[in-house]
């Protein structure tokens, strides 16, 4: 399907990382929302204190490595365009498919109150849209560097 010849199906280094951008912000804004509208009876500083652990443990341990490795992976392409998919590796799409798949079950099989949806979906997507954003900012600085060494040539 994608054979070395599709060169219309191939873009440049910064269109991966805004593609990243792009899908982990919409992902992001996702999940956030679910927990977000969850949270509607639950508001309590506890409550939030556990959403906030929960978005610097997935921030640090998780996304902001995630953030980097891509960034340098995409990074280490250079000049030669590559199929617009290859903003992520392969173990990365089987990630995102196990936790869009986890997630649609947990809330739909009723396993997990709307407290524990609350409170880990709010933290949850707060770490995947601050990864999106990362991705956007390096996708800005990728821009301005290749800006800045068009002008020095």
């Amino acid at each position: 399907m994608f054979t070395e010849g599709n060169e219309e199906m191939k873009v440049r280094k910064n269109t991966l990382l805004m593609l990243a951008c792009v899908v982990w912000t919409v992902a992001g804004f996702q999940v956030l929302h679910i927990g977000i509208k969850a949270y509607q009876n639950d508001r309590t500083i506890y409550n939030i204190m556990i959403s906030l652990l929960i978005f610097l443990l997935f921030e640090h341990f998780v996304f902001g490595k995630l953030v980097a490795k891509h960034t340098a992976r995409i990074e280490g392409y250079g000049d030669k365009p590559q199929f617009f998919y290859k903003f992520f590796d392969g173990k990365s799409f089987a990630i995102m498919v196990v936790m869009m798949s986890g997630g649609i079950w947990l809330r739909t099989s009723n396993l997990v109150t709307e407290h524990f949806i609350a409170v880990f979906y709010s933290g949850l997507g707060s770490a995947l849209l601050l990864a999106g954003i990362l991705f956007g900012i390096n996708f800005k600085k990728a821009v301005f560097l290749d800006s800045a060494q068009k002008k020095l040539h």
